[in-house]
This record gives structure tokens, sequence and C-alpha cells, in this order.
């Protein structure tokens, strides 16, 4: 187009040239110009700082996932948004403020549409999918050096590489994560210890502990090495400590405080783990009796792994752990009704706290997806829709 045409456009259109910039983008469609061959990408500028500092952006998600996008350390959900006003990709196009501030830009500017679309990808932070983890590494928990399936190195093998490629969530939150599990790499592989062999190694430790009359809170790494390395890999012997103890150096020598929050849970873990239900006061007096002398029970230290049934008489306690619920809002509600009609918000927020979000608290979990109610004085909570 010339200037004449231009002018003679804008009169059509009513407009005053003097209102608008003095350069005009004309613009006219590609040879390779057709939909599907962009896509488009909203991202939060700490996202295009990632891109621009030359770091990467991953979408993770095997064929029967919804994808997600990942950063070093951010989830995010990828929704298609439509819109009514096509987009167009222009190579080169400048922006009124370029234009603005670049007096040779030519009166006319001729540009190529290269492609063009009428949606894009929209971007939502989301909790990582991390419980599909647990999952993969549970297939083959390690037994100990002694175990068959291990010598005959039959076992499911996943390297970190391994666990990016298939778990939908950043690095960093599945390198955290596999601390929160007590995973431990043996020869190149996650693995996680078999529980028995766990609660083996505990008691090794704990006895040592006991016979040596030491405190909790300074176990020396080097003596328990010493001692328990005949009977079980050192590596072992230090992971175990590492999974319930807390490291430290003092005077050039390695230590560790013992968490007995930790140790009293895992006890009541292997109590519980052979019965459907148990006595609640027989339960807590045989629990007592089976940590290390020195540790003190107590029922708040079962958050997430035991549920106390007060309606019962007498009271009774079971294994309910918040790993093996499922990972969905909805369907982690309709499990924990299934299991209960009415719950208090004491007794159901460790069972709900891992599905909050950053913008999304207890009591807004409880409301969009739970019904309250008074009984005997006292707040519950029940479904919002029937259960089967």
């Amino acid at each position: 187009r010339s200037r004449a045409q231009v002018d003679a456009t804008l009169r059509t259109a009513k407009l005053d040239p003097a209102e608008l910039l003095p350069a005009v983008h004309c613009l006219r469609f590609g040879p390779h110009a057709a939909p599907g061959h962009c896509a488009l990408l909203q991202l939060e500028p700490a996202l295009c700082a990632e891109l621009e500092a030359g770091r990467s952006l991953v979408i993770r998600g095997e064929k029967d996932e919804q994808a997600v996008l990942c950063s070093k350390d951010k989830t995010y959900d990828m929704k298609i948004a439509d819109t009514s006003n096509m987009l167009l990709f222009v190579p080169g196009c400048k922006t009124p403020e370029e234009l603005n501030a670049d007096p040779s830009t030519s009166n006319i500017i001729h540009s190529q549409i290269a492609g063009f679309s009428n949606n894009y990808w929209e971007l939502r932070r989301c909790r990582p999918k991390l419980k599909k983890l647990r999952k993969l590494l549970m297939e083959d928990p390690y037994e100990g050096p002694d175990s068959r399936k291990d010598q005959a190195l039959t076992f499911s093998k996943y390297t970190t590489e391994d666990l990016l490629s298939l778990i939908q969530a950043s690095e960093e939150e599945i390198l955290h994560q596999l601390q929160v599990i007590d995973a431990c790499k043996i020869e190149g592989y996650w693995r996680i210890l078999e529980f028995d062999y766990e609660m083996k190694l505990l008691d090794h430790v704990t006895q040592l502990i006991d016979s040596e009359s030491w405190s909790l809170s300074k176990v020396p790494l080097r003596t328990c090495l010493e001692e328990l390395g005949s009977l079980e890999p050192r590596e072992m012997i230090e992971h175990i400590l590492l999974s319930y103890g807390r490291k430290y150096v003092d005077d050039g020598e390695v230590y560790f405080e013992m968490h007995e929050d930790k140790i009293c849970r895992a006890i009541a873990q292997m109590l519980l783990r052979n019965a459907v239900k148990f006595n609640l006061s027989e339960f807590q007096e045989v629990w007592q009796q089976s940590v290390p002398e020195g540790m003190t029970t107590r029922l708040d230290q079962l958050k997430g792994l035991a549920l106390v049934d007060k309606s019962s008489r007498p009271e009774t306690i079971f294994l309910l752990k918040v790993e093996d619920l499922p990972e969905d809002n909805q369907e982690r509600f309709n499990s924990l009704f299934g299991i209960r009609e009415k719950w208090t918000e004491v007794d159901i927020t460790p069972y709900i706290q891992d599905l909050c979000t950053e913008k999304q608290t207890v009591g807004a979990l409880l409301t969009k997806y739970a019904r309250s109610s008074m009984l005997n004085g006292v707040k519950v909570y029940n479904s919002r829709r029937p259960i089967s």
C-alpha cells in the first residue's frame, strides 16, 4: 500500500491521522502461515526471567497424564485458553514504544505474518504430583544386602534422570520429596528401605544408644559405624541415623540428635500394621513400653498415620496413612468420608494438609468439599455429595 491508500482507508474509517502514530504496519500473510504451526505460552515474569537467564522449562507427563510445565523449582498446570481475537505472529514487529524511540522508522512498514492462533497455553501454579514417586520406589523396596532379589539384579531401577522423566514435578521438588520419604541412593539408584529392614536398622541403633547410655541428643557417628558395621553396611547405618536424627559437628566429631517423635511414630506403625483395630488404652501401654528408654509417646506424634475412633467402646486406634490416600482433592475427600461419615477439623486436617497450596488453606478446602454442622456442641464436617 502507498501512503495515499493508507490515508484513504483512515478517512473511510473516520479516523483522525493526527491522533495516530505516523508509522503504519501493512500486514500480509506469508506463504507458510497456518494455524497449529506455532503455540503461544503465557508466562509470568519469574518464568520469563528463567528463560532469559538461559535456564530451561520442561513439559512433563506420560500419554495418559495431563501435561505440566516445570521450572527448576516449581510446577504449573497447562490449560488451553481460547481468545476471540486472532493472535498474529509477526517477526520483527515493533511496538508503539519502539516506534517512538526510533526516529528513523519508515512511514510505512511492510510486515509478513508467519502464523496465527485463536488460543494460547495458560499456566497455573499447582502442587507437584509426587504420589507416583513413592509408588515407583515401593515396587522394589530395599531389603538389605542379603536380599536374593537384589543379588539377582531384578529390581526396578530408577536414577535421578529416570525420575525426572516420569514424575510431574520440578527437579527441586522431586529431590526434596526423596528426602521426605527417606529414600537413599544405592549403587546409583534411588531406593526406599523395606519397613521391616528399616526397623531392624533402627533397633540396632537404639539398642546401641541404650547399652552405651548415650544422650539422645549426642549420638556419635564414628562409634555407631565401628560397633554396627559388622552387622549391616556402614552406609545403611549412616542413612538410618540421617533418617531419624539431625546431623551436626562438635569439636571435629560428627554426632546425631535423634528425633524422638519420628522414632516413636515408626514404632507405633510397626505395632499397628498387623492389627485391623487396636484397643486404644492397651496400644498406648504397649507403645510406651516399646520405645527406647527416655522417650515419651503422645498421640499427636501419629498425625497422618493413625486415627482414633472415639465413638467405639472401648476407644480404638487403627492405621490410616496419608500417603495411601488419593492425590486428587475430590477423590481424597470421597475416600475420607467413606472411612468416617463425620470428621472434626482436628482429625481431618492431617489428612488434607498436603492438598493445600499457597492460596488454599485447610479452611478453604473444607468449605469447598465438605458441609459443616454441629454435633454435641462440636463442629463436624461431612460430604457435600452422597458417598457410595
